[in-house]
């Protein structure tokens, strides 16, 4: 039954780094727009040469001036290159620096496995809802022992997954290093969420000792045990640049264990309930009218 309800539920949403809560963007110039966005950031290679801009919301956006985290850094490896989904706005490649150095003074942990950041011009992009406007990062849960790793191998080598029960529970993988890089990166001031599967959460909650505050950023969602996704706030000069309404007050460990319950205890489905309606793609008019300009410049 927990099987049954947690595939239901999860099929519900995207499988991948999905919003916690519905997206503002700016208004759109491109009304009559009606191409689908994806296959058109999609094949574009580059960055433009604008100035470094992140545009629209974390869903509906796009990136000027990306900039590309490099393959292989002191303490950091970017993974799937063959997706070129290493790209991001400055402020994103700073703190995927600082926080792999971080990372790099734990115990079994060499610094960090990158995932997925945004496309060069960011905008929507396959297996994601959000990483539109280059302040996404997905990181590995997996400790890298080594930073040598040739292109083949960040093509086969998958992360591992640190759930169990469907996610109510950590399994035996995670550590109190996996915690202590979370805590880091939720401490940072440029970060506003941290998205994570609920047993991790309650987890750090039922451990965590001293200022508890940086907690209130970690947020359960489905599908995050094998990375967890860092999401930062629009950097104090983006004027184009739209943030999600913050986390709500407190430390929200008593909701993650109430999503840890229903995991546990899932209620009966509603017979009544509407099917799901399946998520349109975005269209060139759904985004902010300056992703067009992004998307045709040098």
């Amino acid at each position: 039954m927990v099987r049954y309800i947690t595939a239901f539920v999860t099929a519900l949403a995207l499988a991948a780094c999905q919003a916690e809560e519905p997206q503002v963007s700016l208004a759109s110039q491109n009304i009559n727009d009606t191409r689908v966005a994806k296959p058109l950031f999609e094949a574009v290679t580059t960055a433009t040469s604008q100035p470094p801009q992140a545009v629209g919301g974390y869903s509906r956006g796009c990136q000027a001036g990306g900039q590309q985290l490099a393959e292989t850094g002191p303490t950091w490896q970017a993974m799937r290159l063959s997706r070129n989904r290493n790209w991001s706005q400055p402020i994103t490649i700073d703190f995927v620096q600082d926080l792999s150095r971080f990372a790099a003074t734990q115990p079994g942990w060499e610094g960090l496995y990158v995932g997925d950041l945004s496309l060069p011009r960011g905008g929507p992009v396959s297996g994601h809802a959000s990483h539109q406007s280059g302040l996404d990062v997905d990181i590995w849960m997996l400790p890298p022992d080594r930073l040598n790793l040739t292109v083949a191998e960040r093509e086969s080598i998958s992360s591992i997954s640190m759930r169990r029960s469907a996610g109510a529970f950590t399994n035996s993988s995670w550590t109190p290093e996996h915690e202590a890089i979370m805590r880091a990166a939720a401490s940072d001031p440029r970060v506003s969420r941290i998205f994570v599967f609920p047993g991790a959460k309650v987890s750090m909650c039922n451990n965590a000792t001293g200022d508890r505050s940086w907690l209130s950023k970690i947020r359960p969602w489905w599908g995050h045990h094998y990375h967890f996704h860092v999401r930062l706030n629009c950097p104090s000069d983006a004027a184009t640049c739209v943030d999600q309404t913050p986390p709500p007050p407190g430390d929200g460990c008593a909701e993650a264990q109430g999503w840890v319950d229903r995991i546990l205890n899932p209620p009966p489905p509603d017979p009544n309930a509407p099917p799901p309606t399946p998520r349109a793609e975005l269209t060139m008019a759904n985004l902010p009218g300056q992703c067009l300009a992004v998307l045709n410049a040098n």
